[in-house]
């Protein structure tokens, strides 16, 4: 068994890429159906850049957001996810850790959404060998790494020479992948 990670410190540019990389499908628990609020968003975004995403919201249950089904709990989900991002408060936090360490396939990732750290729960989901990150956005980090936030005027600490991919829908969007889109198929 692996370390408990030490979740003062920065994360790594590369374990960020890597989780990003290595991530086909995210249940995102929280899920809003208002376009402006921040999950919608990043759903929206996500699921732009390819990953499969499964929205959870008990009083949202059998809706859809952003034409994806919403389920009401991880164990409602259809099979297992790569990921399981949680979009509510860091009480909340753990008890849903919980939930997602109960579920038949373990996800490899729970990433809790900015301002939400439960490091009793990181330590239950590291122990199960559940890889935890808090207090961040996939959204952002996807942006900064790929080099689309310093289209906002957003400093992201990295620098590249890549060039944006045209999408189908003919507008520009960087990429994390070494080189081209990301694919999940």
């Amino acid at each position: 068994m692996s370390q408990p990670v030490d979740h003062n410190e920065d994360y790594p540019v590369e374990t960020i890429r890597r989780i990003l990389l290595g991530t086909k499908s995210i249940a995102l628990v929280g899920a809003s159906n208002n376009p402006a609020r921040p999950s919608y968003i990043v759903i929206k975004y996500l699921k732009e850049r390819g990953y499969t995403i499964y929205p959870v919201n008990p009083g949202l249950a059998g809706q859809t957001i952003v034409d994806l089904p919403v389920y009401a709990s991880l164990a409602d989900l259809p099979g297992p996810v790569d990921m399981v991002e949680i979009f509510r408060n860091s009480q909340a936090a753990g008890p849903l850790t919980d939930e997602a360490l109960a579920m038949p396939v373990l996800p490899k990732v729970i990433w809790m959404q900015l301002s939400v750290r439960n490091d009793e729960a990181a330590l239950r989901a590291e122990a199960r060998g559940v890889e935890v990150i808090m207090n961040r956005c996939p959204k952002i980090e996807y942006g900064r790494i790929s080099g689309e936030i310093g289209w906002q005027g957003i400093n992201s600490r990295i620098l590249s020479s890549k060039k944006p991919v045209l999408s189908s829908k003919g507008f520009q969007k960087l990429t994390i992948a070494p080189r081209g889109p990301v694919r999940h198929d």
